[in-house]
């Protein structure tokens, strides 16, 4: 059997190595580069139960085991580490706690913690461009194929429902079945197939250099900018990086996911954020200024599982912001749909069939 992955990011990357693990051949079609997109510029931050009460959470302690075991299983350091995690708030100005001594030695003045809400064995941290790439390595060295190349069409047997392949770049790259695991991109699938709507949410972020300064403690804190709240969001890694992020917005979704740039007034607003948090958080310290696309779908669930009307199409997006956190156990879950015909987690909450298709023709003027 073969399966044509379309997507090379961490969904992508995950399905391929559970699908070869089981001895299947697969063929990961990627026109940028592995991690090109939200899974190379993500914050990597893995929680346990925090989808407690949703359809996520089986989905999520599922995977956020299968990390810990990846890592002891794949070659590669992708700095997988246990962490606490913190929320708190920014003491505006002007406010009497702006000249409190903070709770972690770390931080500035005036950043309340309010509460730990997680421990060392509820919460832990990826580097996600790492982890993906170590991943996609290992599906590499086990007899995987990646193939550079855009992917312009589903080909399918005289049936009309029947895939047998993918077009990439005018050829024809044959198959037993096809996965769309292209993130926010994925929309473009509905060009080919019965696929409900995915929307892109763009994420800046920054990231500095931080050393051995900053412990493994993840912070989610409230901050007031220009009079509204901000959530604003700490990751510590263990490779000395520190990832930040705050100011999602939406954002038109580029054909080509090199193109991805950061909007620069949000990336401004978020380093002075920044700087307010720790004298650690210097301009001079600043590594990377970035964005990303988060794939979202109406209802805020993942798409995973078989495409609607056909016969070996299957799909896997949608995440939103637990991409990196559900990437195992998600592709677990498929191989074993793939090879099969059923998973043992139940996929029924995130079926396609349940969102109404995008009509093509939405599509035309991209």
């Amino acid at each position: 059997m073969r399966v044509v992955i379309c997507g090379g990011g961490v969904i992508g990357a995950c399905i391929a190595w559970f699908l070869r693990r089981r001895g299947i051949d697969v063929i990961v079609v990627e026109r940028t580069e592995v991690a090109a997109a939200a899974s190379g510029k993500a914050g990597g931050f893995l929680a346990r139960d925090w989808c407690a009460g949703t359809p996520l959470d089986a989905l999520a302690r599922r995977s956020f085991a299968l990390h810990a075991e990846l890592a002891s299983e794949i070659a590669g350091d992708w700095g997988y580490r246990p962490m606490t995690a913190y929320s708190g708030f920014v003491a505006p100005d002007g406010d009497a706690r702006r000249n409190l001594l903070p709770t972690l030695a770390w931080l500035a003045k005036g950043v309340v913690i309010a509460q730990r809400i997680g421990t060392r064995e509820t919460t832990a941290i990826v580097h996600p461009r790492k982890f993906t790439s170590a991943v996609m390595d290992a599906v590499l060295a086990q007899g995987g194929q990646l193939h550079r190349g855009r992917v312009t069409a589903i080909v399918r047997d005289a049936d009309g429902v029947t895939a047998r392949g993918v077009e990439v770049d005018g050829d024809v790259v044959e198959a037993d079945a096809v996965v769309i695991a292209m993130g926010p991109w994925s929309l473009l699938a509905a060009q080919w197939m019965s696929l409900p709507a995915v929307y892109g949410q763009r994420s800046p972020s920054i990231v500095y250099d931080t050393g051995t300064d900053v412990p493994a403690d993840a912070l989610f804190l409230e901050y007031e900018d220009d009079g509204r709240a901000v959530s604003i969001e700490v990751f510590p890694r263990a490779d000395g990086s520190t990832h930040i992020t705050a100011l999602s917005d939406i954002a038109p979704l580029p054909l080509d996911p090199a193109s991805v740039m950061p909007d620069q007034d949000a990336i401004a607003r978020l380093q002075a954020m920044s700087e307010r948090l720790s004298p650690l958080f210097a301009s001079a310290n600043i590594i990377a200024r970035q964005a990303c696309f988060r794939p979202v779908t109406q209802d805020g669930l993942p798409l995973i599982g078989k495409v609607p009307q056909s016969n070996g199409l299957y799909v896997a997006t949608g995440h939103n912001v637990w991409g990196i956190l559900n990437a195992p156990a998600t592709g677990e879950a498929l191989a074993q749909l793939i090879a099969d015909g059923a998973a043992q987690i139940d996929l029924s909450p995130f079926d396609p069939a349940r969102l109404s298709p995008l009509d093509p023709s939405l599509l035309h003027a991209r």
